[in-house]
């Protein structure tokens, strides 16, 4: 039976990646009128080029202090040994789009519910990369998707 994913409904995910390094790779995309709960993000290191190198867990999306589109905001970075495994659970939630641009920083209600009507066409991602590419990273991670289309 087929997962139900239309608008009113909330459903928990999961994605698995293996071998992530140094090119960004996608753990969320967002959709426009989504809001993502991340519940988990499980690391495991199965290799580094070098000691030192590490993984990091940005969100790519919304500045609302400056108004600006398209910005890196790096979550966590994490420093490993090979084989050494990593579990963050600290839960937070992000919309799947971004607001209908305005000028920052975000200091009125008008700018705060443009932030929760998702009105802009780009898409906010949360992604994972590594210091080299050399790297190997295996994750997986655990999600709630509402669909408020």
């Amino acid at each position: 039976m087929a997962i139900a994913r239309g608008a009113g409904t909330e459903i928990i995910r999961t994605a698995m990646f293996e071998d992530i390094d140094s090119t960004t790779q996608k753990l969320i995309i967002g959709e426009q009128h989504h809001i993502y709960t991340v519940l988990s993000i499980v690391i495991r290191c199965a290799s580094i080029q070098a000691a030192g190198n590490q993984i990091n867990i940005n969100l790519q999306g919304y500045d609302s202090k400056g108004g600006t589109t398209d910005e890196t905001m790096r979550l966590f970075r994490w420093q490993a040994v090979a084989n050494d495994t990593f579990v963050w659970n600290d839960k937070f939630s992000f919309n799947g789009y971004e607001p209908t641009n305005f000028t920052g920083p975000l200091d009125d209600a008008t700018k705060q519910n443009a932030i929760a009507d998702q009105g802009s066409g780009v898409s906010q991602w949360l992604y994972a990369n590594t210091t080299h590419a050399d790297d190997s990273f295996e994750v997986i991670i655990t999600y709630i998707d509402q669909n408020n289309a």
